[in-house]
């Protein structure tokens, strides 16, 4: 399902840290999906629901140049990916072997895709970054994927970073990695996340005005009284 503009704007200004928080709270541990990390500096932070493909180790009847044609392949995928989606790779944290390059990274941002977020490697990284994809991965490798793994299908559940993530998902990457907040707990996050950043917000104002943690950080009853209050006054 697409996210609308109302959603993307509310998540685009909620950190992963502040995701992880409240999905923590609602007994969510593992949404962080390890390995994802920014390839450039400066990437904005994405949102956008989850289109998954998946790979599995290279069998070597399968892992073959000739198999980049094949209706199932990388190419088949990225072409069945609409506009808005965030393509979510399971490549099992494999790193001498990357899934995609600047080609395909390429149809992917003329597609509209917001951005590609991966376990496993990339190649061509300097074209890669021409191209404008905001790309999360575990690094870059020369060699092709066939090298080390083989594609069998997308829009499957998978296993990115040790995370689950299922079709339409949603994402959110920034300069921490990648969160995934599963769809049924769309909403609540919608409704909870930004009054989290809004609270931590005023918190490191008292911070930096010199209060101490103890009551604070958590608010106790006292603290949380003049956070409302200051809510009420505008100050928060």
């Amino acid at each position: 399902m697409p996210l609308d503009p109302a959603q993307i704007e509310t998540l685009s200004r909620i950190s992963t840290a502040t995701l992880t928080t409240v999905l923590l709270k609602k007994g969510l541990r593992n949404v962080w999906m390890r390995g994802t990390k920014p390839l450039t500096t400066g990437q904005p932070r994405i949102v956008g629901p989850a289109f998954t493909l998946r790979f599995v180790p290279a069998r070597e009847d399968l892992a073959t140049p000739a198999s980049w044609a094949s209706p199932t392949s990388t190419r088949a995928a990225i072409e069945a990916m609409p506009k808005g989606v965030v393509a979510v790779v399971d490549a099992m944290g494999i790193e001498d072997a990357g899934i995609f390059g600047d080609i395909l990274c390429g149809r992917m941002q003329k597609r509209g895709v917001v951005a590609l977020v991966t376990d496993g490697v990339v190649r061509d990284a300097a074209g890669v970054l021409q191209t404008g994809l905001p790309v999360w991965c575990n690094g870059v490798a020369a060699p092709p994927s066939v090298a080390g793994l083989t594609f069998v299908g997308w829009q499957q559940p998978i296993g990115c970073g040790g995370v689950a993530v299922f079709p339409d998902d949603v994402v959110v990457s920034d300069d921490d990695g990648a969160v995934v907040i599963p769809a049924a707990f769309l909403g609540e996050l919608l409704a909870e996340a930004p009054e989290q950043e809004r609270a931590e917000a005023w918190i490191m104002k008292q911070v930096e005005a010199g209060a101490a943690l103890p009551g604070l950080y958590p608010m106790n009853a006292e603290i949380k009284a003049r956070y409302e209050q200051a809510k009420e006054d505008g100050e928060a």
